[in-house]
């Protein structure tokens, strides 16, 4: 059975993706990694129901250190770009990098992401921080590649609502990224 590491932002962008994987021979392996999330209430909310759902299916669940510092070091001198702009990809750049490297530290070959389930944002940039992760890493150690599989096809973004609804996911209406949420505020005044 193949292993997969998932970079998991959430339970309802990763459940119908854990479903189909297990149900396709797939071994997922879920690596928690959103250190862009604030506030800290907010980013466990979202930990917690993505462990739980984890645990109800038996799927290994990794979360991993939470440096919003560093993640604000990341995306430094972009914070007023719109939602799919520079700073998104520059968080998914850093946010699959940490994935590609803990997926090779665990001898996983493949790894991929649940922001590619999300029509808010931007496949196109989920693909190249993924695929230049991959890249980089690889040069330093055994291979890894990246599945730029887009996650919202294949009836999958209609068993992501059904699943929502099922599990009486924790449903939230933004990235969890202070940024975001500061343009959502001032458009809703």
């Amino acid at each position: 059975m193949a292993r997969v590491l998932l970079h998991a932002c959430c339970a309802p962008c990763s459940a119908a993706i854990l479903e189909w994987m297990m149900a396709n021979g797939v071994q997922p392996y879920i690596y928690y990694c959103n250190p862009n999330i604030t506030p800290r209430e907010e980013y466990e909310h979202r930990r917690d129901e993505l462990r739980r759902y984890a645990e109800r299916l038996g799927v290994p669940f990794e979360e991993a250190p939470y440096d919003h510092e560093a993640w604000l070091e990341a995306v430094r001198g972009l914070e007023g770009e719109p939602e799919r702009g520079k700073r998104c990809l520059e968080c998914f750049r850093y946010r699959l990098m940490q994935s590609a490297k803990r997926a090779q530290e665990l001898g996983i070959e493949t790894f991929t992401t649940s922001l590619a389930s999300s029509r808010w944002k931007s496949l196109a940039q989920t693909t190249e921080a993924g695929n230049d992760a991959a890249a980089e890493v690889s040069r330093e150690g055994e291979p890894v590649t990246f599945d730029a599989r887009n996650w919202r096809k294949g009836g999958l973004q209609e068993r992501r609502n059904e699943l929502l609804r099922e599990m009486q996911f924790y449903n939230q209406l933004w990235c969890g990224c202070e940024f975001s949420r500061r343009k959502e505020e001032k458009e809703d005044a």
